[in-house]
C-alpha cells in the first residue's frame, strides 16, 4: 500500500461564511482517511472586509494586481488562516506533512483567462512551519481550462465506495457546481448556476442577517415564476459544459419590486432549477444526488431540489461531511500536486489534457 500523507485543507468559499479546516490521510489516489474538521466563522467585520475586497477586485486586469485595499486584505486573510490552523492543531495535535491552501476567490473570469485567489502561500508556510501548496487554479487556466471546479477528482475518490452509479455530488456554496461519476469512474463536472450568493446578499439587504437562516424568509414567500424563467434565459445555461462562474456573474439580474419573502423564494427556486437543469447535459440521470456545502442547511433549497430530482440526499446521509468536503478536497489536491498527479481534466474544466497544478512552498 502507498504511504499515506497527512494533509490539512483550508477553504474559504464564495459564500464568505468562514474558514473550513479539515485533516485527511491519503495516497492522493483512491485512499482517503477522513479526520477531524472545524469551521472558523467570519465575524461581521471580516465578512464586510471580504465583500469590499470583491468590489476592489473588479478593477483587476492582471493576476498580480492588487488595487484598492486588496494587498492589505490578502495579508489579513492569510493571517486569519494561520490563526485558524494554529487553533485547530492545538485541539487536534497532529504532525502535518502538507497544507492545501485555497485562499479567497475575489475574481474568476475564465473567458479572460483571469482568476485570483487572495492568499500568501509563502507567509502561511513561514508562519506555521509547514509546507504549503496554493494557487491551484492557475495552471489549468493557462492550459486552456476554466480553472474550476477542482473538487471533482476528490469526489471520484469518495465515490469509490458508492455502488450505485452514476452518482452526482452537488456543492451549493456561493456558486453551485456538480460532479457526476459514471459506472466506469468517468467524470463530468461544471458550475450549474448560483448557489447561496444571491440569496445571502438578498437576505442581508432586507433582514440585516447575512443569510436566510433555515429558509425562514423563503418559506414565507412565493417564487415569482416570470423572474425564474427570465433568469434561466441566460446564455450560461445553454453553454456546453464544462463551464464555470464568478460569484458576481449574475450581479446584474434584478428582482427589485418583489417583497423580501417572495424575493428569497424566487432565488431559492432559481438555485434549485439551475441544478435540476444540469440533467440536460447527462447521458444518464444520477441514481443519487449528494448535496454538500452550506446550501444543504437551507430546508427551502432542499425541499425544492427534492421536488425536482429523485434520490436527493444530504452528504451526511452517505457518511460524508458536507461542510468539510471542500477543505478535505484541498488537502487531497495538495497531495496530488506533490506527486505530480492531475488535478483537472478535459471533462471537468475543459483543459486540453489532464494537468497537475499548484505552487509548493516548503517549510523553512
Amino acid at each position: 500500500m502507498s504511504k499515506l500523507t497527512t494533509a490539512l485543507g483550508l477553504m474559504s468559499g464564495t459564500s464568505l461564511d468562514g474558514i473550513d479546516v479539515a485533516l485527511i490521510k491519503t495516497d492522493g489516489e483512491n485512499i482517503v482517511e477522513r479526520g477531524p474538521s472545524m469551521t472558523f466563522t467570519y465575524n461581521d467585520e471580516q465578512r464586510q472586509l471580504l465583500i469590499d475586497a470583491l468590489m476592489d477586485a473588479r478593477l483587476i486586469n492582471q493576476r498580480d494586481e492588487r488595487p484598492g485595499n486588496l494587498q492589505r486584505r490578502e495579508l489579513e486573510l492569510t493571517e486569519w488562516h494561520a490563526h485558524a490552523v494554529q487553533h485547530f492543531l492545538s485541539v487536534n495535535p497532529t504532525e502535518v506533512d502538507i497544507i492545501g491552501f485555497h485562499g479567497q476567490t475575489v475574481i474568476h473570469r475564465p473567458e479572460k483567462k483571469l482568476t485570483v485567489q487572495l492568499g500568501l502561500g509563502q507567509l502561511l508556510a513561514q508562519s506555521l512551519g509547514i509546507s504549503v501548496v496554493y494557487d491551484m487554479r492557475a495552471a489549468d487556466m493557462e492550459a486552456g481550462g476554466q480553472g474550476a471546479p477542482l473538487v471533482p477528482v476528490f469526489h471520484r475518490a469518495l465515490a469509490a465506495g458508492i455502488l450505485e452509479r452514476p452518482v452526482a455530488f452537488v456543492n451549493i456554496g456561493g456558486v453551485s457546481n456538480i460532479t457526476v461519476i459514471d459506472k466506469n469512474g468517468e467524470m463530468l463536472a461544471f458550475d450549474t448556476g448560483p448557489g447561496n450568493a444571491l440569496l445571502d446578499d438578498w437576505a442581508g439587504k432586507h433582514t440585516n442577517i447575512a443569510r436566510d437562516v433555515d429558509g425562514v424568509l423563503a418559506f414565507q414567500g412565493r417564487a415569482d415564476r416570470a423572474s425564474v424563467e427570465k433568469f434561466m434565459e441566460s446564455p450560461f445555461f445553454t453553454a456546453v459544459p464544462p463551464k464555470s462562474l464568478d460569484r458576481n456573474s449574475f450581479a446584474g439580474f434584478s428582482i427589485e419590486g418583489l417583497s423580501p419573502a417572495d424575493g428569497a423564494a424566487t432565488l431559492v427556486e432559481i438555485t434549485a432549477t439551475a441544478i435540476a437543469r444540469s440533467t440536460e447535459w447527462l447521458l444518464e440521470k444520477p441514481k443519487s444526488w449528494i448535496i454538500c456545502g452550506g446550501g444543504r442547511h437551507n430546508p427551502a433549497i432542499m425541499r425544492s431540489l427534492e421536488q425536482k430530482l429523485a434520490g436527493v440526499k444530504a452528504a451526511e446521509d452517505c457518511g460524508f461531511d458536507g461542510d468539510a468536503m471542500e477543505a478535505e478536497a484541498w488537502a487531497y489536491l495538495a497531495v496530488r500536486s506533490l506527486k505530480g498527479l492531475p488535478l483537472t481534466f478535459p471533462t471537468t474544466t475543459k483543459v486540453r489534457e489532464a494537468i497537475t497544478g499548484g505552487v509548493l512552498v516548503k517549510a523553512g
